[in-house]
């Protein structure tokens, strides 16, 4: 539960902190008294001055860095207390980085499946450039390539503890009821990513969107193969 509400109290400050000059744009634009009233209390006095642009990208900064450390550490907590339960599929030392690179992972190629259709829609191409796709893609690709890793990590560990507990627990993921969702986790998250080696791939929209949101389907159906199996 603190986890859970960090994360939102920390999201909702970030969203409401990047809407307070476009509130000010409604403020002033508003020809109702009642509408100009709400906004000019949310927009919290925003004049667009310079010293309220050097707040502004000072807030910013500073919960960037508040959300960056609760990505780090609160997925590393939850990971832990996981690791450190008996389950057969849990108890590894790997998950804290495992989890991590996850969540980085999927919020990149989250951002991704967002920024893309709002470039298209709303005429964001002079706002989110190529070069924005691109080090989004190539981010998401370093991610999917360590996760990659980490899975055929936890394979070998299995095999090589030589629990039979442990290695039925991954030849179920595989094999077992669910064995469609298992194959489908190492499609989207393995496979899928690594279109952006190719520059092509990474600027071309009706590439890159299709790739992220699979990418967010595969983390999905691991979180759920995890809890289920």
């Amino acid at each position: 539960a603190c986890a859970v509400g960090t994360y939102t109290t920390v999201s909702i400050l970030f969203w409401y902190v990047g809407m307070i000059p476009d509130l000010a744009t409604f403020r002033d634009r508003s020809t109702s008294r009642l509408r100009h009233t709400i906004y000019g209390i949310l927009s919290m006095g925003w004049r667009g001055s310079a010293k309220h642009w050097q707040l502004y990208e000072k807030t910013v900064l500073i919960l960037a860095g508040l959300a960056t450390a609760l990505v780090l550490g609160v997925s590393s907590t939850v990971s832990t207390d996981f690791a450190v339960s008996q389950l057969p599929g849990w108890h590894e030392t790997i998950f804290p980085p495992y989890f991590t690179a996850g969540a980085i992972f999927s919020g990149f190629a989250l951002v991704l499946a967002l920024a893309i259709p709002a470039r298209e829609l709303f005429g964001l191409k002079d706002l989110i450039t190529k070069r924005h796709l691109d080090n989004l893609a190539k981010i998401t690709l370093v991610m999917g390539s360590i996760v990659t890793y980490v899975y055929l990590m936890e394979f070998f560990i299995a095999y090589y503890s030589g629990n039979p507990y442990e290695q039925f627990a991954y030849l179920t993921r595989i094999m077992g009821p669910y064995w469609k969702m298992g194959w489908l986790i190492l499609f989207c998250n393995c496979v899928v990513p690594q279109v952006f080696w190719f520059k092509f791939a990474r600027t071309t929209w009706w590439i890159t969107l299709p790739a992220a949101v699979l990418c967010l389907v595969g983390m999905w159906s691991e979180r759920f193969v995890i809890i289920i199996t």
